[in-house]
């Protein structure tokens, strides 16, 4: 039985990582880090410096993989992500096996960005490998990008008693405000969805690579702010390779017509 410890750590800031945190890294035998590439090499390098600063326990492993690409060939979305997941699956399984084979213990842990339940796919990919491994999962809650961005711009979440959505760029994109909405949280975004709403009324806050050395924050009225995002996005994309961004969205009463008093 392999026991698989699924750790949130934040938004990228080592100080993010709470106690909860840092015992389970230290409870595994093996941590397994994804390589996604040379334009993205300091995402791993930020899980490293992680491991670094926390792991005391000499016993405790650590070892990189190569994370598989999505296949642009597949045109549907959904499709094209449910075998992405397969891949990646696969190449956890292949990782375990060798880890078991060699004689190691049975705790194995993944860094995950932000909190594992917030748009993060590693509890889908853990059923996959559970398929194949006996597996107990242990899930430590991290501080999820919607808080550390909040936080930045000294924000609250919700208005008074309101309710607030969080979705993605791409739902946003194709089917535009959500009716009832006055709050929206948008991840996931490849580029910039919140230009598709029109008028005056929308206030935005948002960040990219929040809580992290190289953090940006613009805030203001959508129509005067949303161009600034958009070319410091564009910017900051082509500097770093690629680019992790977040944005609040709150929508202004429109004031009704007034009585007319006679």
């Amino acid at each position: 039985m392999i026991e698989l410890f699924l750790i949130g750590i934040g938004t990228g800031n080592p100080d993010h990582v709470t106690r909860q945190a840092e015992k389970a890294i230290n409870a595994c035998d093996l941590i397994l880090v994804p390589l996604k590439g040379e334009d993205k090499a300091d995402l791993a390098g930020l899980r490293l410096a992680i491991c670094r600063s926390c792991i005391t326990n000499p016993d405790t492993r650590v070892e990189t993989f190569d994370l598989p690409q999505r296949d642009p060939a597949v045109p549907d979305y959904l499709a094209r992500v449910t075998d992405w997941h397969d891949a990646i699956a696969a190449c956890w399984i292949a990782a375990i096996d060798r880890h078991r084979k060699a004689g190691g213990g049975g705790r194995v842990g993944l860094l995950v960005w932000g909190d594992p339940s917030l748009y993060d796919s590693t509890l889908r990919i853990a059923e996959r490998v559970a398929a194949h491994i006996p597996l107990r999962q242990r899930v430590i809650p991290g501080i999820t990008a919607i808080q550390a961005l909040c936080a930045a711009h000294a924000v609250p979440f919700n208005d008074l008693g309101a309710p607030v959505l969080v979705t993605t760029g791409r739902r946003l994109r194709d089917h535009g405000w959500p009716e009832g909405c006055t709050t929206l949280v948008v991840m996931l975004d490849a580029g910039g969805a919140f230009a598709t709403l029109t008028g005056a009324e929308y206030d935005i806050w948002w960040g990219a690579y929040v809580g992290m050395e190289g953090e940006i924050l613009i805030a203001g009225p959508l129509a005067t702010a949303g161009p600034e995002i958009l070319a410091r996005r564009q910017q900051a994309r082509a500097a770093h390779g690629w680019i992790m961004d977040i944005y609040l969205l709150r929508r202004r009463a429109v004031p009704g017509p007034q009585a007319r008093v006679s």
